[in-house]
């Protein structure tokens, strides 16, 4: 019976090649390589996560669009969800160009040798800024400073520049200690943590909070801004710093330096891009620009380490 199948299967194959059937050899000693295209190398780009991550793509995405067009580098923007993972990540090289407050800028220069070189120059034309605190407006309990005491205070982070390290200057330069304060507690969750803060006093949740000068202005699609009142203001420091992570090529940081010098507030197409990510300009910095905040750190008892 077995020999019937193999006589079968011999006469089948016979008669599958017919006279005029031409028979296609292949040669298996060919070899042709494939050739797979790799993306160029890719520069991550990361904005610390003040704001939530709709509204840090929304004022970078333009801005990253040039800076891809002028260098020619494939910069991506990247994010991180809170202020110590954006840290982490400058540690560990995932993040290559670090756009944050001057306060995390000294933490990762200190603990992971990150480099400033550029900064900012805000709206208002000013190279600082500061930060506010604030409540309702309708808190008859808070009139000045000083009524602060004894309060419930919301701020942004516990690295947060405006949003905590400056205003918590601000108040021991009036006398003040943390003891002072019924509690202090930090927005919770990723990102959004400004818009939190603010929220949060505007309900009632905390008495007083602790943010950036231009919040604000971010949250007046929520709330009535006239129903919070500003208190105080604390003195200004250097504004948001462009820092490369330690060993990123030379190169590299000088086409990033020289695309940002380019841009012009008078050219009309780089305007929308620099409105778009709440700037004018963007100047050339280095590292001892920031001594003046690790000083307030310092003052304020805050460990570059923590």
């Amino acid at each position: 019976m077995k020999s019937g199948w193999v006589l079968l299967l011999f006469f089948s194959l016979f008669l599958g090649c017919g006279d005029d059937e031409s028979v296609i050899r292949v040669d298996l000693t060919a070899k042709e390589q494939v050739m797979i295209k790799e993306e160029p190398e890719v520069i991550t780009y990361a904005y610390l996560p003040q704001y939530s991550h709709t509204i840090s793509h929304t004022r970078h995405h333009s801005l990253i669009q040039y800076l891809r067009k002028e260098t020619g580098l494939n910069i991506k923007q990247i994010f991180p969800d809170t202020f110590d993972e954006h840290m982490k990540m400058v540690g560990q090289k995932k993040i290559d160009i670090s756009y944050s407050n001057p306060f995390i800028y000294i933490k990762i220069a200190h603990r992971y040798g990150a480099q400033a070189f550029a900064r900012i120059v805000e709206m208002s034309g000013k190279e600082n800024f500061r930060g506010q605190i604030i409540c309702r407006a309708d808190n008859s309990s808070i009139q000045t400073l000083s009524d602060c005491r004894n309060k419930r205070w919301i701020a942004v982070d516990s690295t947060s520049a405006g949003g905590y390290l400056y205003p918590l200057g601000h108040f021991i330069d009036h006398g003040f200690t943390k003891m002072d304060f019924k509690e202090i507690v930090f927005a919770p969750g990723p990102g959004g943590k400004q818009e939190k803060v603010v929220l949060s006093v505007f309900a009632g949740k905390y008495d007083i909070g602790t943010i950036r000068e231009g919040t604000l202005d971010v949250v007046s699609d929520k709330i009535d801004i006239n129903k919070i009142r500003v208190i105080a203001m604390s003195d200004p420091y250097p504004g948001w710093v462009y820092a490369a992570r330690k060993n990123l090529d030379k190169k590299i940081v000088k086409k990033l330096k020289q695309a940002f010098e380019k841009l012009d507030f008078n050219n009309k197409n780089h305007r929308e891009i620099l409105e778009a990510a709440n700037f004018i300009k963007v100047i050339a910095s280095a590292d001892s620009d920031f001594d003046s905040v690790r000083q307030l750190a310092v003052r304020v008892g805050m460990r570059l380490e923590e």
